[in-house]
C-alpha cells in the first residue's frame, strides 16, 4: 500500500477552532502550575480539549473528523503552549500520530476503525518510537513483530514514552520480523486491550513534567493487519519528522511568547511604579520580542512549505526539504530558548522567582528540553552528508 494522497483539504472555520481552543486553552492555563509542581498529567486540559473535539479534528470528514490542515494544528499547539508546555506538547505528540494514520492508513480496515473510534470517542494516541538499542535514533529498532499467523505479538523497551500510562491506544516502531535489520521497520497500532504497559524508568525532570514521559515495558498482541503497509523508511521522512518538527515549533514558539508576555507585563508594572521610567532590563524585552518575531516567522514559512508539497511524497523526501525540517527542529528550539532566557533578564529577580505573575521559571524549564529532544547535536551530524549535496542559493529569493 502506499502512502494515501488525499486532496486539498478545507479546513474548519478559524473562528471556530480557535473559540474552542481558547477553551482548552484556559483550562490548561489554571493547572499549568500544579501539573509542572506534581508532575502530572494536565487531566483536566485534556478533559477540555475532548468536550471541544479537538483531539480528532485533522481525520478526515468521511471518517468523523474535520478534515483540518496540519497549520490549524499549529496554531493551536502555539495557543496551548502560551499556557502549559505539557499539554502543548502531548496535543502535537498526539496529533503526529493521527496525521501518520490519516496519510499512510487510508483504506486499511482496522486503521480506520480506530480513526472513527478516535473521533466518537476523542481517544489520545501515544507514540513508542525510542528504545534500548541506540538512545534518539529513531531509525533502529530492537524489538520485532513476532508472527504466528495471522496474529502478532511484540515486546519492547520503551524507553521514553510519552503520556503511556494515560493514552489509549499507541502507535510503535518495530522490526519487521526477527530476522530483519534494526533499520528495516514497520509501525503498529494497538488499541487499550491490545497492550499492556509496566513502568521500568521514573519521570522526574527539570521540565515538562507534565508529559510523564517515564520508560516502560510495552507488550502487544493483535492481528497482523495492526501493522501499517507502508514501511516506517517512507513514514519518517514523509511524516513523522516534518510534522514533528513543526508542531514542537509551534509548542516552543507558544512557551517564548507566554515568557515574553510576562517581561512585558512586568516592565510596564515597573514602569508605572517609577513614574514612567522603564528598569535596565527593559533592553532584554527588546532582543526577546525580535527573536520571539523571527521565531513565528520561521515556523509560518516552514509550514508554507510543507503544505506546498505535503502532497507529493517526491517532494516530501528531497534532500532539501529533509534539511529544512531538520533545521527548523534546531533553529526552533535554539531561539525559543533564546527567547525565554531573555525573558527571564527583562524580568530579574521577578522572573527567577518560582511563585509570582512575573515569573518564568516554569517557562524556562520547560523550553530547556527543546533542544535535548532529538538531540541537536545528532541532528546536526546526521545532516551534515546530506547537505554536502544541496546546493547553496545564488539569489536571495531563491
Amino acid at each position: 500500500m502506499t502512502a494515501h494522497i488525499s486532496p486539498p483539504r478545507i479546513s474548519p472555520a478559524i473562528g471556530d477552532l480557535t473559540r474552542r481552543a481558547e477553551v482548552a486553552t484556559g483550562a490548561a492555563a489554571a493547572a499549568a502550575d500544579e501539573v509542572d509542581r506534581q508532575a502530572r498529567f494536565p487531566a483536566e486540559a485534556f478533559a477540555a480539549l475532548r468536550a471541544e473535539r479537538l483531539m480528532s479534528i485533522m481525520v478526515p470528514a468521511d471518517l468523523g473528523g474535520e478534515g483540518a490542515s496540519v497549520s490549524d494544528v499549529v496554531d493551536i499547539c502555539y495557543m496551548l503552549g502560551r499556557a502549559c508546555a505539557s499539554t502543548a506538547m502531548i496535543f502535537a505528540m498526539h496529533q503526529i500520530m493521527v496525521a501518520i494514520l490519516v496519510r499512510h492508513a487510508r483504506g486499511a480496515a482496522w486503521h480506520e476503525r480506530l480513526l472513527r473510534r478516535l473521533c466518537a470517542e476523542q481517544l489520545l494516541i501515544a507514540s513508542s518510537t525510542t528504545d534500548g538499542i541506540g538512545g534518539g535514533d529513531l531509525r533502529a529498532s530492537s524489538c520485532a513483530v513476532e508472527r504466528n499467523g495471522a496474529r502478532i505479538t511484540l515486546t519492547k523497551n520503551a524507553t521514553v514514552m510519552s503520556y503511556g500510562a494515560e493514552a489509549d491506544a499507541v502507535l510503535t516502531t518495530a522490526r519487521r520480523s526477527a530476522d530483519a535489520a534494526a533499520s528495516d521497520q514497520v509501525l503498529v497500532a494497538f488499541a487499550k486491550g491490545d497492550y499492556g504497559v509496566e513502568r521500568t524508568v521514573a519521570w522526574d525532570t527539570l521540565g515538562m513534567r507534565g508529559t510523564c514521559s517515564a520508560g516502560f515495558r510495552l507488550t502487544g498482541t493483535g492481528d497482523a493487519e495492526q501493522v501499517l503497509a507502508v514501511p516506517y523508511q517512507k513514514i519518517q521522512p514523509q511524516s513523522m519528522m516534518p510534522i514533528a518538527h513543526l508542531t514542537w515549533s509551534g509548542v516552543w514558539s507558544g512557551v517564548a511568547a507566554a515568557a515574553v508576555e510576562r517581561a512585558r507585563s512586568f516592565l510596564r508594572s515597573a514602569a508605572r511604579r517609577s513614574g514612567g521610567q522603564l528598569p535596565p532590563g527593559a533592553a532584554h524585552l527588546t532582543r526577546a520580542t525580535g527573536s520571539l518575531r523571527t521565531l513565528r516567522g520561521m515556523v509560518a514559512s516552514e509550514l508554507h512549505r510543507f503544505e506546498s508539497v505535503a502532497a507529493s511524497e517526491a517532494d516530501l523526501e528531497k534532500l532539501d526539504f529533509q534539511a529544512a525540517m531538520n533545521l527548523l527542529k534546531v533553529n526552533a528550539s535554539e531561539l525559543a530558548t533564546a527567547t525565554v532566557m531573555g525573558a527571564l533578564q527583562a524580568c530579574g529577580l521577578a522572573g527567577y522567582r518560582n511563585a509570582g505573575e512575573f515569573s518564568v521559571t516554569r517557562h524556562l524549564r520547560d523550553i530547556l528540553s527543546a533542544p535535548i529532544m532529538i538531540n541537536n547535536d545528532r541532528i546536526l551530524a546526521n545532516a551534515a552528508n546530506a547537505l554536502m549535496l544541496v546546493e547553496v542559493p545564488t539569489r536571495l529569493r531563491d
